[in-house]
Formats: structure tokens, C-alpha cells, sequence
């Protein structure tokens, strides 16, 4: 292939898959505003939108630049010729991908625009909305960008050492989920909490998933950042097995642990098996066979399922299990492929080890910057909202606005 000439088949899978990422924010949103309170709703589903808007100008802006640019060190990246993408024309192609590289920016883009609206399922019904959006852009600044190019620009540090994330394990869930965790604590419990506190509308949940899942093949197969390219165009079609085959196993498994401990199979389990299966299946899904992905997926979905278990004995309110799905599972996989990987390198001990290492970089640097960015946060605005505003909701208090009409709780 001449890769001096745009690829037509290439470029339109990345425009598909980048419209595929994207459409898994909404899906995040109906997600997880379907869990929380009828007064709650809007602000919950606002906090993953408002990241499409938020991030969306950050990444054009900057992000990309630190993301992808030139490495300074391994560590962090900078071209004053990517800022604002002044000086990449749109015909300029990414690399040997014979693909625009505009486009590989906004594939890449909407990454860092889902990866902070995960964490809100943490907060949510508790953040305040000004000082969540204040985190959001420093959050994806001084830590998305940078471990994004660690793992995944060429000369990033972790990238070197042989770290494999295929489609963000690392950068994407384990960040998220960590940072997700530390901000529950920061804020602590829901002041009702105790009272047990239902969904309001499983049907968007149950939507959401679905919007989620489908989205998902265009995370995890684009990751390949090509299609007729004779090997990328293979690596798409195996993520998008595996991918495949780890949601489907880690559904079917949730639900049988459910059925076991519960004496019921649920529609929120079932959606909680499935994404993570999404999850754990991310950093490896270029990397593994599909029998493997079966095997990833339901192993997954069993760990995932305890860690959701047990937050209420450690007595934190992960509010939408952020942390249990998203920071586990992505543990999980990214640990899994160091032992399952068949390519680009066969898996073992060595492979774990760097995995492990990935891990370890990823959590400890996410966990800690968090804890900073917030507590400059807390200090300029505060982290949580007031009492009477939580026991009022959020919706009407923030934005004016109620989801519903009816029967307001």
C-alpha cells in the first residue's frame, strides 16, 4: 500500500468508528442517569454530556498536542504546531495509516471526552456541577493526556518498555476508576444513603448498556486505526471478536453469580455484566484469541460483581459502581492480557510484569493526582453540594429544570 495516498476504506472505518465512540457518551449518559433519583436525572446525564463540550474544545485546543505531540522525555508530549491543529492540514496523513491525521485526532479525541464523564458515576447526586466541570478540565489536562502519552504515543515511556493497552485499559478505565474512587471518598456517602436508594427508570439503563455496547466495537476494533490495511484490517476484525465474546460471556456470567446469590437475575445486573465485560476485554482485545475473550469476559464479570459487593462493607458510595466496573475490570484486563496476549507478543511472566507495572503507574499516578486537582478544587469552590440542596435534588437546583413531571421523589 501506498501509505503517501489516503486510504478511502481506512478513513471511512475511522470517521465510523470515531461517530461510534461518541455515541457511547449519550449511552453512558442514559446509563447512568437511570440509576439514580427522579430529582437527580438531568444533572447526572448532564455530567457526561457536558464532557463532549468541555473535553471536545480542550482536546482541538491542547490535549492532542500533549497527548501525541513531539515526547518530551517520554513523559509528556508538545507541538506548538498541533495547538488549535494550526499547522495539520487535512490532508496530512497519521503515520503509516494512510489516514488523515485529523481524523486520528478526533478518534482519539473522543477518548478523552467519555474517560471523565466515567468518573461521574462516582458523584454522582452529590458534586456540584461547577466544580465538577473545573475538575473535568484540569483532570483530562494533567492526567488523561499525559498517561495517554505514556501509553500509547511512540515515545512514550510505558509505550517503550512494551506495556500493552490496546484500547484503553490503562488510560481509559483503570484512570478513571481509580480517580472515581478517590473523589467518592473525598465527598463521602449520600446523606440518605442509608434509607436505600432506588433507580428511577431501569428502561434507560437497559438502553444505555446497548447504545454502550454497540459503541463499543468502534472503541476497541478503531483502535486498530485502520481496515484494509492487510494487518490492521485483521487486528480490527479479532477486537471486534473478542470484544464480542467478553461482553457476551460476562453478561450470561453476572447473571448466573445474581441468579446463585440473590435468587433473581436482574435487567441492572445483566447491564452491569455486560459492561464489564466491555471493560476488562479493552486492553486486550487486539492482543487475544476469542476463546480467551469468552474466558476474560465471564472471570471478569465474577471479580467485578464481588468488588460491587463489597463496597458496602468498606462503606464507600461508589454511587454507580465506577470504580467496581470500570477501575476492577480494567485492572483486571489489562492484568489478564499479560498472561492471555498471543500478539504482538505471546504472554508470560515477563508480559505480566509489565502489565502489572502499567497498572501499578496508572493507579498510584491517577489516584494522587486526583486527590490533588480536587483539593484545589474543594479550596476554591468546595467539593459537595449543600443539604438541603441534595435532599432537594440536583436538577432543579442547578440547572432549573426537572426530567420529570410527575411524581417527584
Amino acid at each position: 500500500m501506498d501509505t503517501n495516498t489516503i486510504d478511502p476504506g481506512s478513513t471511512a472505518w475511522m470517521l465510523t468508528s470515531s461517530a461510534l465512540v461518541l455515541l457511547m457518551v449519550p449511552g453512558l449518559a442514559l446509563f447512568y442517569g437511570g440509576m439514580v433519583r427522579k430529582k437527580n436525572v438531568l444533572t447526572t446525564m448532564m455530567m457526561s454530556f457536558v464532557a463532549m463540550a468541555i473535553v471536545g474544545v480542550q482536546w482541538v485546543v491542547a490535549g492532542y498536542a500533549l497527548a501525541f505531540g513531539k515526547s518530551l522525555g517520554g513523559f509528556i508530549g508538545w507541538d506548538w504546531g498541533l495547538v488549535a491543529l494550526k499547522d495539520v492540514p487535512h490532508t496530512r496523513l497519521f503515520a503509516d495509516k494512510a489516514i488523515p491525521e485529523l481524523v486520528f485526532v478526533m478518534f482519539q479525541g473522543k477518548f478523552a471526552i467519555i474517560t471523565p464523564a466515567l468518573i461521574s458515576g462516582a458523584v454522582a447526586e452529590r458534586m456540584r456541577f461547577r466544580s465538577y466541570l473545573a475538575f473535568t478540565i484540569l483532570w483530562v489536562t494533567c492526567i488523561y493526556c499525559p498517561l495517554a502519552h505514556w501509553v500509547w504515543a511512540d515515545g512514550g515511556w510505558l509505550f517503550k518498555l512494551g506495556v500493552l493497552d490496546f484500547a484503553g485499559g490503562t488510560v481509559v478505565h483503570i484512570s478513571a476508576g481509580v480517580s472515581a474512587l478517590v473523589l467518592a471518598l473525598m465527598l463521602g456517602p449520600r446523606r440518605d444513603l442509608q434509607k436505600g436508594i432506588l433507580p428511577n427508570n431501569l428502561v434507560l439503563t437497559l438502553t444505555g448498556a446497548g447504545l454502550l455496547w454497540f459503541g463499543w466495537f468502534g472503541f476497541n476494533a478503531g483502535s486498530a486505526v485502520a481496515a484494509e490495511h492487510p494487518v490492521a484490517g485483521a487486528v480490527a476484525g479479532l477486537a471486534f471478536t473478542t470484544t464480542q465474546s467478553a461482553a457476551a460471556a460476562a453478561g450470561l456470567s453476572w447473571m448466573l453469580v445474581e441468579r446463585y446469590h440473590h435468587g433473581k437475575v436482574t435487567s441492572l445486573g445483566l447491564a452491569s455484566g455486560i459492561v464489564a465485560g466491555l471493560v476488562a476485554v479493552t486492553p486486550a482485545a487486539g492482543h487475544i484469541h476469542p476463546g480467551s475473550a469468552l474466558l476474560l469476559g465471564a472471570a471478569a464479570s465474577l471479580v467485578c460483581y464481588a468488588a460491587v459487593q463489597l463496597k458496602g462493607r468498606l462503606g464507600y458510595d461508589d454511587s454507580l459502581d465506577a470504580f467496581g466496573v470500570h477501575g476492577v475490570g480494567g485492572i483486571f484486563g489489562a492484568l489478564a492480557v499479560g498472561l492471555l496476549a498471543f500478539t504482538p507478543v505471546e504472554g508470560g511472566l515477563g508480559q505480566l510484569g509489565k502489565q502489572a507495572l502499567g497498572v501499578g503507574v496508572a493507579a498510584v499516578f491517577a489516584g494522587l493526582g486526583t486527590f490533588v486537582i480536587a483539593s484545589g478544587v474543594k479550596a476554591l469552590w468546595g467539593l459537595r453540594i449543600a443539604e438541603t440542596e441534595e435532599r432537594e435534588g440536583l436538577d432543579l437546583h442547578v440547572h432549573g429544570e426537572r426530567g420529570y413531571h410527575f411524581d417527584q421523589v
